[in-house]
């Protein structure tokens, strides 16, 4: 007979039953993050190029659009994987930017580049950030310097940049998400492939779910006082590390958000507590933000320390870095799942598109007749 035990609401039991980690690559990576003590995250992080001068926006050689594009088709013939970060433009407190979001996910992606570059034959590929303004939830309505995209707008636009990046030989696409607006990016992928039909690999990726272990709080082994939200303890430790010179904790503050319903139905942001409601799942059992936490923040943002940051970094870097070697490994650069396992289109209609952009005998995409009901 199992053992059931009671733990006090937002609580995890303290032996840590819930912890265990798969028996595969993902969950073996996962676990040396877990066991690391905080001299070798330091190493890991350092493999990484981290800490990192700044973002690499503008750096030469670093996105597909800041490089002479015969240099993006020599990688590209090695490595065809690109990572897609998009953020928003968000209220994050008065002592971060924001651009929190956006600046958190591109260093991301620019540190497995940077790693890449080093340890792999072909780099993996960056696309600049899309989205600079994103979609959001409706709490979020109302917030100055919090700038809300519809989000018809938004899967357009990530719509349009899978379809131009797959016309460019970009078929394999990662979208890498740090911002809530996650339910709209799937939306987008599900919609793109019903409208479009190409063979690749397309998916998204929430980092911080992605990486939900490594947040956990002390009273469950973790690093953290308190469980990840917005601009709080979490966010404002990896702005410490990652742009510290953007941060000013004079203006740092705490806060308490508040709920009209007992706790218990809706999770926090990386689902710590395997909840029934993801934290997105609604709306109205809660005041909306600038009533209820017009701070812009949600949480504790004065016990932010760049050090904390380090677990959760090490286990987004090395989780990409898998997905890219394991994506290579199944399919070489310029090779794609079958077409047709993967679309309802024969592979002879597709042999053109699929050839080497402007290459003899090559179509676009965008000549591509459609097919199927769903084709707005």
């Amino acid at each position: 007979m199992s053992v059931v035990t009671q733990v006090p609401p937002g609580k995890l039991p303290s032996n840590q039953p819930d912890l265990w980690f798969e028996d595969n690559a993902v969950g073996r990576m996962k676990k040396e993050i877990w066991e690391a003590d905080e001299a070798k995250l330091k190493a890991i992080l350092a493999e990484y190029g981290f800490p990192a001068a700044g973002c690499e926006w503008a750096k030469p050689g670093a996105y597909i659009q800041t490089t002479p594009h015969w240099q993006v088709v020599e990688n590209r013939h090695k490595n065809d994987v690109v990572l897609i970060p998009v953020g928003c433009t968000e209220l994050h407190g008065a002592h971060l930017p924001s651009a929190t979001d956006t600046l958190f996910v591109s260093m991301i992606c620019e540190g497995v580049r940077r790693y890449t570059e080093k340890n792999r034959d072909g780099h993996i590929n960056l696309a600049l950030p899309p989205l600079n303004y994103g979609a959001h939830p409706y709490h979020h309505v109302g917030m100055p310097g919090t700038v809300i995209v519809r989000e018809t707008i938004v899967r357009e636009m990530m719509i349009d940049t899978m379809l131009g990046l797959w016309n460019d030989g970009f078929r394999k696409q990662i979208i890498v998400n740090n911002h809530g607006q996650l339910w709209v990016l799937e939306s987008a992928i599900q919609e793109f492939q019903k409208r479009y039909q190409l063979p690749g690999l397309f998916r998204v990726l929430d980092w911080h779910r992605g990486t939900r272990e490594m947040w956990r709080t002390r009273e469950v082994g973790g690093d953290w006082d308190t469980n990840f939200v917005h601009a709080d303890e979490s966010e404002t430790s990896l702005a410490l590390y990652l742009f510290p010179e953007m941060v000013d904790m004079k203006y740092a503050v705490d806060t308490n958000p508040r709920a009209y319903l007992p706790d218990g139905h809706f999770d926090k942001s990386v689902d710590p507590f395997n909840r029934p409601h993801r934290w997105s799942e609604g709306e109205g059992h809660f005041p909306i933000e600038i009533a209820g936490t017009p701070e812009g923040v949600v949480g504790k943002a004065t016990r932010g320390e760049a050090r904390k940051a380090m677990r959760p970094l090490a286990a987004i870097l090395r989780y990409l870095t898998l997905v890219n070697d394991e994506i290579l490994a199944a399919f070489p650069a310029g090779a794609v799942p079958p077409t047709e396992e993967v679309t309802l289109r024969s592979k002879d209609d597709m042999e053109p598109y699929l050839r080497e952009p402007l290459s003899e005998g090559w179509k676009s995409v965008y000549a591509l007749p459609r097919i199927g009901q769903l084709t707005d």
